[in-house]
């Protein structure tokens, strides 16, 4: 069977979600998948950036990361999203490119494909799980399918317990992290690669 095509797409001001989208990366190729690792174009206006020492520092040590496309998005048979919490939901760079995707809607190009999500914020109650559920209602307008962590591995509660996705606060990322992220990631390739073969096997019949 072919290798289930994981894109790994995240925005990351202070290198937060770089950090898990990372991590997720590793995890999905350990498990089978091939995995692209593409980053959302920063938007914010190039003084505001340079304004914040460390948003300019992560933007600089980070720009080799290939930027999200249209291609990778219908490249992809599933997708892994990071990105922090603005105001309890996905902040502007995000949404700006998922604004961008209508023409690959319209032609199907992103039904049936599997999607996860994770997300970070300043702190605990900072929005993450209305951040992960207001996003996962986008996506269900391409006919994607939600594969959430749920309370699957114990690592889940170990990590904080959310059953959207992984949420983290800003700047701390641990092994507890790191496992949860993982097994999100994995079980992200599962799921993928059994609808895959199903849909193989359907074919062949």
């Amino acid at each position: 069977m072919t290798k289930p095509k994981i894109a790994i797409i995240y925005y990351s001001t202070y290198g937060t979600n770089h950090a898990v989208a990372s991590e997720a990366a590793r995890a999905a190729e350990a498990a089978g998948a091939e995995v692209r690792l593409r980053r959302v174009p920063e938007t914010a206006p190039k003084d505001v950036v340079a304004g914040q020492e460390a948003w300019q520092a992560h933007l600089d040590a980070t720009a080799n990361i290939p930027e999200i496309s249209h291609d990778d998005m219908a490249w992809a048979d599933g997708y892994f999203f990071a990105a922090p919490t603005r105001f309890g939901s996905m902040p502007s760079q995000l949404r700006a490119f998922i604004d961008t995707l209508g023409g690959l809607w319209f032609t199907g190009e992103l039904a049936n494909k599997t999607v996860t999500a994770t997300t970070s914020a300043q702190n605990a109650h900072g929005g993450q799980e209305s951040t992960l559920l207001a996003f996962y209602t986008s996506l269900m307008h391409w006919g994607t399918i939600v594969v959430t962590p749920g309370y699957t591995d114990a690592v889940v509660s170990e990590a904080g317990g959310n059953p959207y996705g992984f949420s983290a606060t800003n700047g701390v990322f641990d092994d507890k992290g790191r496992a949860a992220v993982a097994h999100q990631a994995r079980r992200l390739v599962q799921v993928t690669a059994k609808l895959a073969q199903q849909a193989e096997t359907a074919a062949a019949a």
